[in-house]
């Protein structure tokens, strides 16, 4: 089956909560350990506000194959644009059209916010992700240092 075949066969929509076990193992392979419970906690406090959406792509057997989380970020010094906060695409199902799927919907979902703009944060070591989101249209623009406090 050619990858255009297979891509077709994947259909973006909203997660739901009975999602939540899957998008759990899945940010698990990003490298976020997340037990089913805190995804849906996560989720419900993304729910509240219109400015946050996480999207799946489900395979044609219902399995899902990745996930995409995306908010509007709002700034006093800058437009509002929107920011991909997780993009992830099981193992055996990279490199079949997900992905792009999923990043697509995102881009519509910013849109339709009036966000001018698209970003995201990826780890230095994710090699593969940056030519995935340089082969979509996406360009490096800058390189910083990430700090934080545990509260």
């Amino acid at each position: 089956m050619s990858k255009a075949a297979r891509a077709s066969n994947v259909t973006v929509r909203p997660a739901h909560a009975n999602d939540v076990a899957r998008l759990a193992q899945l940010a698990g392979q990003l490298g976020y350990s997340s037990t089913p419970e805190q995804v849906a906690k996560r989720l419900e406090g993304m729910r509240e506000s219109g400015d946050h959406a996480v999207f799946v792509a489900e395979g044609s057997g219902g399995e899902i194959a990745g996930f995409i989380g995306v908010f509007v970020n709002r700034a006093v010094e800058t437009d509002a644009r929107a920011e991909i906060s997780g993009l992830v695409v099981d193992e055996a199902a990279r490199s079949q059209g997900a992905g792009k799927q999923l990043l697509d919907r995102a881009e519509e979902w910013a849109r339709q916010r009036g966000c001018g703009g698209i970003g995201l944060r990826s780890n230095v070591i994710r090699e593969r992700a940056h030519e995935f989101y340089l082969r979509h249209g996406y360009r490096h623009h800058k390189t910083q240092k990430a700090f934080r406090k545990d509260l």
